[in-house]
């Protein structure tokens, strides 16, 4: 068979550049394309990079879904149908809410596709498709399929040196999708020295590991950085605020190269945190992790979501204070957006609360739910408030890191991909993504 496999265009929000659709390519679609028997043929497009081909002959296709491309998966789905080509859609949005997917396409894959690809394929011969694909009990680790780098175009990505260890978190913040009801709840990770073998198949000194949450489990986290650091690599991650109890940990994280840290802080207000139930965060202790990470030399990448039900429009001129204050290197902002099947979705229409059912507007950046303590469009401008005062000249020279080693960094980042990010898509175009992301990482993470 001939399959198609395809990641719909993503929304893009109002400080986006082509920069962030170039970031990575879809490690679903790389690990399904290792999934598939060599007897068939795999095709992989990415509507971000490139337009897609409904008039290719294919026998099947497959879409990894998020929740803001939804409404363009069905747009694709029903293209293909009418050629008379079957579609299957997977990925976390068909996971969360699969009742509400299962219309739209001829069969969805309701989380993990390691167990369910290969039977997919072989009913798709038999034309024997059945509408649900599951099969997540008791999943272990070693089960997790590697994506298949070989495939990647690299020339149209700005990294592609990216790697999971593990697959979910063991905390269920209301936001978030592991509070799902149903199939989410899951956390998992991958044996070390499968990791420790996709790292030299990259044959790059530099990784990003897209763990969602890179400590989830510590001492599994310990045992994998002995085993990198042979490997004198440089890396970043993303881990949880309460990494601040694991002083050794950051020790070692340290020694074995680590340069920055995606941390979801979401919010200064205690009030806040404690309405989402993100009880790992503790804002009391954010100055104190702040000042630990920093003076181990690791820049960090400050989370916020705003729009909580214990925030008033006095919560952005007291982050960006905040952030200003204690030199946070970058930030990523969102406005809360209650993802279908999550806790904080049924809550708010339990509440009467959401307003906006259009999927496309789901992309953090817009407001789809009553906020409680300020309109809607006080909340719109405070988020876009955030990202003018951040990346405004005036801060970020007050936020240049004592760390002399991280000024380079600190600088390509705020200067190139947010400041300047319309002029860097330039340079990419003109040049290519992925050597303007040599550039970027060689600027970045150099090693001396």
């Amino acid at each position: 068979m001939k399959i198609k496999l395809i990641q719909p265009a993503m929304i893009p929000r109002p400080m986006d550049t082509k920069l962030k659709t170039r970031m990575s390519p879809s490690l679903a679609l790389l690990t399904l394309a290792n999934l598939t028997p060599k007897k068939h043929q795999v095709i992989i497009e990415n509507e971000n990079v490139e337009k897609i081909d409904f008039d290719e002959h294919v026998d099947l296709v497959a879409i990894t879904v998020t929740v803001d491309v939804m409404n363009r998966a069905v747009e694709i789905s029903k293209e293909f149908q009418k050629r008379g080509v079957p579609v299957i859609a997977g990925g976390i949005h068909i996971t969360a809410d699969p009742e509400a997917a299962i219309n739209n396409f001829d069969a969805i894959n309701v989380g993990m596709a390691e167990r369910v690809w290969k039977k997919i394929l072989m009913d798709k011969e038999n034309n024997s498709l059945k509408k649900v694909y599951y099969d997540m009990v008791n999943m272990s680790g070693t089960e997790i399929v590697s994506p298949d780098y070989n495939i990647i175009d690299t020339k149209k990505y700005l990294y592609t040196n990216i790697i999971s260890t593990s697959r979910g978190c063991p905390f269920k913040c209301d936001f978030c999708y592991n509070s799902c009801l149903n199939t989410l709840n899951t956390y998992i990770n991958r044996p070390i020295d499968h990791v420790i073998k996709e790292i030299n198949a990259l044959k790059t000194r530099h990784i990003m590991f897209i763990d969602d949450n890179f400590i989830g489990n510590p001492q599994r986290t310990k045992k994998l950085l002995e085993a990198i650091k042979p490997l004198k690599l440089k890396w970043n991650a993303a881990v949880t605020s309460n990494i601040v109890d694991m002083p050794e940990l950051l020790d070692q994280m340290k020694e074995t190269g680590c340069q920055s840290l995606f941390i979801g802080f979401e919010s200064i207000n205690c009030k806040s945190l404690e309405s989402i139930h993100k009880v790992q965060n503790s804002v009391s202790r954010y100055e104190k992790l702040v000042d630990e990470i920093h003076k181990r030399g690791i820049m960090i990448n400050a989370s916020f979501v705003f729009g909580l039900d214990e925030d008033d429009v006095s919560v952005f001129k007291n982050t960006i204070k905040w952030i200003v204050k204690n030199k946070i290197e970058t930030v990523t902002s969102h406005i809360l957006t209650p993802y279908p099947g999550t806790k904080l979705y049924l809550s708010l229409l339990g509440e009467n609360r959401i307003v906006d059912f259009n999927l496309t507007h789901y992309n953090t950046a817009q407001v789809v739910y009553k906020p409680k303590n300020m309109t809607e469009e006080e909340l719109y401008k405070g988020y876009i408030g955030i990202y003018k005062e951040v990346y405004s000249f005036k801060n970020i020279i007050k936020r240049i890191p004592k760390t002399k080693k991280q000024i380079a960094p600190f600088l390509a980042f705020n200067l190139f991909y947010r400041k300047f990010g319309k002029l860097s898509e330039v340079l990419c175009n003109l040049i290519s993504f992925n050597k303007i992301g040599k550039f970027f990482r060689w600027l970045t993470y150099r090693i001396k």
